[in-house]
């Protein structure tokens, strides 16, 4: 077992290193987390104004008067994104970012079409859709915000900018500075909009979301490409490298997408389309403990096992577990490279995952209706607000059972050899 792992620890850990410091991956991720705290905000409010207790009317009446909330925020999830790429793929140029998230969200907003089809089937133009800002435009406006970065950045650092004389105040130079790369980069784009209308009669966002990101939204938030991810999460977090930050960096954008597809569906009565969202993967394998759902574990190690080693890693670790932190744990335990506990480390969450994912598709419990529920909120609290039923909160009662009943047998050998090492020291007092 030990020259197995030391054999795929090898081969895995520089790839998934190289992966991790990717600048186009880690970029993604600051601009995701630029929106979180907006995000958040648009989440609270959904939740307010949908309080299971509350009578329809009175939820309606919130909507009216709160429902700007939301979607000034999560709705319009996609501005925040390729302002956040253009200005953090500009600060890795060394040039100034302000500029750079401009130009991407430019840019995105120039591919964005401004009209809107009434039930009638007449045109309305002038205006902006919320879908085309939110989940409908997302890949889109990743791509564009990358694209438009690249070309801001590469023409400004060739030079080719207006040099103000000294005494110009500073902001007027920078705006000058940025006035060619600018015209250049959104020049392009504009020319490209006008090629996809022009020979194609119809526009990007469509074209896109039809072709590319519909598909790829469907193959991504199913169970077989939600378990790999959480296989290579928890494979990651073995070697001691943070499997959600490498692996989310990838996964994100189609997650991001089904949650704000879910919050569409909610906020309007239909049917969930997506259960693998943002809320899902979070509540369902993060939030009953941190990564891997180790909550009970600690509960098992503090409590029901007999060494003093793992009672004392297990009651450090309680309080952090209770909110999700688990790094003392993991890495006080440790869970890091230790081969036995290798099987229910990287099996218990593909199980619960798979889990969770049948009984929600069945009907049996309700899927996340795609509000964003910090991570930090202890478990069963989180389930039952991001699915706004109490069932949320008793599916995860549910998981750590499975878990605790999966890891149990291990941690009992480990106790076990605990007590062995532990004798020697005992006599000795």
């Amino acid at each position: 077992m030990n020259n197995f792992i030391d054999k795929l620890s090898d081969k895995l850990v520089p790839v998934a290193s190289k992966l991790g410091q990717n600048k186009y991956l880690l970029v993604l991720r600051d601009a995701f987390m630029l929106a979180f705290p907006i995000t958040m905000f648009g989440s609270l409010v959904v939740v307010i104004n949908n309080l299971p207790f509350f009578s329809e009317e009175l939820q309606g009446t919130l909507g009216t008067l709160f429902g700007n909330g939301q979607n000034a925020t999560m709705s319009i999830m996609s501005i925040f994104v390729t302002f956040g790429i253009g200005y953090y793929l500009s600060k890795t140029y060394d040039i100034d970012p302000a500029f750079g998230g401009a130009v991407s969200l430019a840019a995105y907003l120039i591919l964005t079409p401004f009209e809107m089809i009434t039930e009638g089937g007449e045109a309305v133009t002038g205006v902006l859709t919320l879908d085309r800002l939110g989940a409908k435009g997302m890949f889109v406006g990743m791509v564009a915000a990358f694209l438009a970065a690249e070309v801001y950045a590469r023409i400004t650092k060739k030079g080719i900018t207006i040099t103000m004389p000294e005494g110009v105040p500073e902001a007027v130079a920078r705006s000058f500075a940025a006035m060619i790369p600018a015209i250049i980069t959104l020049g392009i784009f504009t020319l490209l909009n006008a090629l996809v209308i022009g020979l194609l009669n119809a526009n990007l966002h469509d074209l896109v979301y039809d072709t590319i990101q519909e598909p790829l939204t469907g193959l991504g938030s199913g169970l077989p490409a939600t378990l790999i991810a959480v296989f290579f999460v928890q494979l990651l977090w073995f070697f001691g490298l943070h499997g959600q930050i490498i692996v989310n960096s990838v996964m994100d954008p189609i997650w991001n997408t089904t949650m704000l597809d879910n919050l569409a569906a909610y906020e309007t009565g239909k049917p969930l389309p997506h259960i693998v969202t943002k809320p899902f993967m979070e509540m369902y394998t993060v939030g009953m403990g941190g990564s891997g759902s180790t909550l009970i574990v600690v509960i098992l190690i503090a409590f029901f096992m007999k060494s003093r080693q793992f009672n004392d890693v297990g009651r450090l670790a309680l309080a952090p577990g209770i909110f999700n932190v688990n790094e003392p744990v993991i890495f006080g335990m440790p869970i890091v490279l230790n081969a036995a506990i290798f099987i229910p480390w990287l099996i218990a969450p593909l199980i619960t995952t798979a889990f969770n994912y049948i009984v929600m598709n069945i009907g049996l419990f309700p899927i996340p209706t795609g509000v964003s529920v910090p991570w930090t909120v202890p478990v069963f609290a989180n389930g039952m607000l991001a699915t706004n039923s109490l069932m949320g909160g008793v599916l995860q009662l549910i998981d750590m059972a499975i878990i605790g009943v999966i890891w149990y047998p291990f941690l009992k050998i480990v106790d076990r050899q605990n007590l062995k090492n532990q004798a020697p020291d005992m006599s000795k007092a």
